[in-house]
């Protein structure tokens, strides 16, 4: 970390350049003696890429940001919110794992005490600097591997365990939860001798079920979405806990947050009612497909669903509120008929169920997107392949 580029001439420097290419900067002769032109293109870049993503680090006055990776592994300011909301107050937790501090920041809203161990020291220099700067006055940074720090003294007991298992590993990606570092699989039962619980975020693309199996005590699971994009696997696991795990579709909207909870026992034993497109088709957001909740969906909404495999549901009244997209059917035919009639189509199209994949649909009919029409090409009742044609209704 340079400090030099705290000084109040290069804080200026940087915002006047706030909208500048990094890379343009990074060219130029660094008009500063001791800071490169690569150190100041950083911090441009950094806070061009936290300003949507953690817009309070972007926004406050003498942040100083990392390497671009270290911003792209980190949670964003939504989820940092949401996760701080699974913990009590007056409570201690240790992020093993903190990275550029974002979940520790706002886990220490909630909490009395937070120790954040980071192993790289420059980043662990970096953070510290962050938070006291952001007046997080109860987040204690330290730069330790944080599996040894605790599981190394026996004597070490929190209220929470927090951890993100790196999916990069010796440069290259992983996906199988067993291959993550830390391992959190073979780790679990070390880690209970030191907390209660175990709050893990977790890759959006790891199967639910699988890592059920393999966790132990697995009590709740959040899948966190925004802007229709699952970013996040949440798992909480409670020392003792034998029951079924509750799954909770979270959609982070427009400031607001929509949940649907359920188990998969509870999903199994739904028996949902199957229409033709009706007024109004609905395409669940990307959590509730992740989460699984294809049925619960279609009960807590009173909707009907246009197939068994079709995710896609309908009604004849509009339901307000529906975690998703909403459009309104303007014209339903069959495949065989839109075959016939060969007419052009300026449309976003979207295949669900469906033999022919988006791409390969647009390029067959020579259909071009445009404006907020949606074409859904779909298999309904009876196998029907369908073509159902729609107007987006803006939420």
């Amino acid at each position: 970390m340079n400090t030099l580029i705290l000084q109040e001439e290069i804080q200026q420097f940087l915002a006047r350049n706030a909208q500048e290419s990094p890379t343009k900067i990074a060219l130029k002769k660094s008009p500063f003696e001791g800071i490169s032109s690569s150190e100041l293109a950083t911090q441009v870049d950094g806070k061009q890429r936290t300003s949507t993503k953690i817009p309070l680090w972007a926004k406050t006055p003498g942040i100083y940001f990392p390497a671009k990776l270290n911003l792209e592994q980190c949670s964003s300011e939504a989820t940092g919110i949401f996760k701080s909301s699974l913990i009590k107050k007056g409570t201690h937790l240790v992020d093993a794992t903190g990275g550029f501090g974002v979940d520790s920041f706002y886990f220490s809203k909630q909490a009395a005490k937070v120790t954040s161990c980071e192993l790289n020291p420059e980043l662990a220099t970096i953070t510290k600097h962050n938070a006291t700067v952001l007046q997080a006055d109860n987040l204690e940074i330290i730069s330790v591997n944080g599996v040894d720090y605790v599981l190394n003294d026996p004597a070490k007991q929190f209220d929470y365990i927090y951890l993100d298992p790196s999916r990069r590993v010796q440069n290259k990606k992983v996906f199988l939860l067993d291959e993550c570092e830390p391992n959190l699989v073979q780790l679990q039962d070390n880690f209970f001798q030191h907390s209660n619980t175990i709050i893990s975020k977790l890759a959006p693309l790891l199967d639910i079920s699988s890592a059920i199996q393999h966790l132990r005590h697995v009590k709740d699971v959040y899948v966190v979405s925004a802007q229709n994009d699952c970013k996040e696997l949440i798992f909480v696991q409670e020392k003792n806990y034998e029951g079924n795990a509750t799954v909770h579709a979270v959609r982070l909207f427009q400031g607001q947050q929509q949940v649907i909870s359920f188990t998969y026992e509870s999903e199994r034993a739904i028996v949902n009612e199957y229409s033709e497109p009706l007024s109004y088709l609905y395409e669940p957001d990307v959590a509730l497909s992740k989460a699984g909740a294809f049925k619960t969906v279609g009960q807590v909404f009173n909707v009907k669903k246009l197939h068994k495999n079709t995710h896609l549901y309908t009604s004849d009244q509009k339901i307000e509120n529906f975690p998703g997209k909403t459009f309104l059917v303007t014209q339903i035919e069959s495949f065989t008929d839109f075959k016939k009639n060969k007419k052009s189509l300026q449309s976003g199209i979207i295949a669900k169920n469906f033999p022919l994949k988006t791409e390969e649909i647009k390029k067959k009919f020579k259909i071009r997107d445009a404006g907020d029409s949606f074409v859904f090409f779909t298999t309904t009742l009876n196998d029907q392949f369908s073509v159902i044609h729609t107007q987006r209704m803006l939420e």
